[in-house]
């Protein structure tokens, strides 16, 4: 029998690609996706993703999808305190693992790992210290297609919000920046690929700066 896992799915492709690894898995079944929105703007949290293409993703994975809603520019301490009680109603159910898409930062590793071990559960990390070149050849591979929805303007031309993120994208990157963006130099949404039962159209919209970060608006079709 198969351990139940939530998902804490951000939409983007490290989280499609760790959530298809899982799949692939004899031990594990994803029984939930988790995700936190920005309540002021009823958006994924970071991403800045539209909650309705949420929802389009999570009915073409077929996963119920769970949400967890935080204030703009919420606390460290509101996060927790609002994962606290989705993570606590999982453990009431016998869901004792939770799972992430991250790649290689100790530190975010260690401060999930930590938050978790309070309410005695465990984190899984499905693509953990894998190379990113290779992860990001894997996905295009896989037969994934994913957008770019938000941008550090630090890091990289404001040109690469809103783009698919193919091989001509990933060849015109700067140096320096990592090409599955782990160093939080671009977010993206996915659309298509494997974990999915359908493509989920989407058109790019206007585009918004707040701060350092430059946001595509992505738009259903």
């Amino acid at each position: 029998m198969k351990h139940p896992v939530a998902f804490c799915w951000s939409g983007g492709k490290d989280s499609a690609l760790a959530l298809f690894e899982l799949r692939q898995s004899a031990e594990f079944e994803v029984v939930a996706l988790l995700t936190t929105l920005t309540r002021d703007f009823d958006r994924i949290s970071m991403h800045g993703v539209r909650r309705e293409l949420l929802l389009r993703q999570a009915a073409a994975i077929g996963v119920p999808l769970d949400e967890v809603w935080i204030s703009q520019g919420a606390s460290n301490a509101e996060y927790e305190a609002q994962m606290a009680g989705q993570l606590a109603k999982y453990k009431a159910a016998g869901i004792n693992h939770i799972a992430f898409g991250d790649i290689f930062l100790e530190d975010l590793r260690m401060y999930r790992e930590q938050n978790l071990a309070r309410l005695e559960l465990a984190a899984l990390f499905p693509i953990w210290k894998r190379d990113t070149s290779e992860l990001v050849e894997t996905f295009l591979a896989r037969g994934f297609r994913s957008i770019t929805c938000c941008i550090d303007s630090r890091k990289l031309d404001d040109s690469f919000v809103g783009r698919e993120i193919d091989r001509r994208f990933l060849s015109e990157l700067p140096a320096g920046v990592d090409p599955c963006g782990e160093n939080g130099e671009f977010h993206s949404y996915t659309c298509a690929g494997p974990v999915f039962d359908r493509e989920i159209s989407v058109r790019t919209g206007e585009t918004l700066r707040r701060d350092s970060f430059l946001f595509c608006d992505l738009l259903t079709n």
